[in-house]
């Protein structure tokens, strides 16, 4: 059996009732297989980035999971599914997104995952819901997550009240 690692996922959507969703989505993270989930963001808004359609809601949650990055992500994508993810063309408006935004110290590039994710240190609506639950902890390559988001004042994003 793997050796448990924290894994984190963000967590956006900008169809449908995207509060619902992402509350629906981190009951589904809380039951993952060989996994617990850990901690979750505060929801926040933001406006999407290379994509169109409306606002997004998002969010980040951690988990501690024996599943290796690929289990992982296809977990995420059955997930998505679940919630009627189409992925009509890149960056299109969805019903649901997950991102394995970091799986331990993994760093990996393939076809499939790219670990740690390659745009998540520039993403303010990574960073932030981010630095609220791990503050501290350190973007590979990059720094600590709460500077990487306190520099990002460009990039509009709103918490959002519970």
């Amino acid at each position: 059996m793997n050796p448990s690692v924290r894994a984190h996922v963000g967590l956006g959507a900008n169809l449908g009732d995207a509060r619902a969703t992402l509350t629906q989505a981190l009951a589904a993270l809380a039951a993952l297989p060989d996994s617990r989930l850990v901690g979750a963001s505060s929801l926040y808004r933001s406006a999407p980035v290379d994509a169109e359609g409306p606002d997004f809601i998002n969010a980040v949650a951690a988990i501690d999971t024996t599943l290796g990055p690929l289990a992982l992500l296809q977990a995420l994508q059955r997930i998505e599914a679940d919630h009627g993810r189409l992925r009509p063309y890149r960056h299109a408006p969805r019903t649901l997104d997950l991102d394995l935004l970091l799986h331990g110290a993994t760093r990996m590039a393939g076809p499939e995952l790219t670990l740690p994710h390659p745009r998540g240190h520039l993403r303010a609506f990574v960073l932030h819901p981010l630095a609220e639950i791990a503050p501290d902890l350190v973007w590979p390559g990059h720094g600590r997550v709460a500077a990487l988001a306190a520099a990002l004042q460009g990039q509009a994003i709103e918490r959002i009240a519970p």
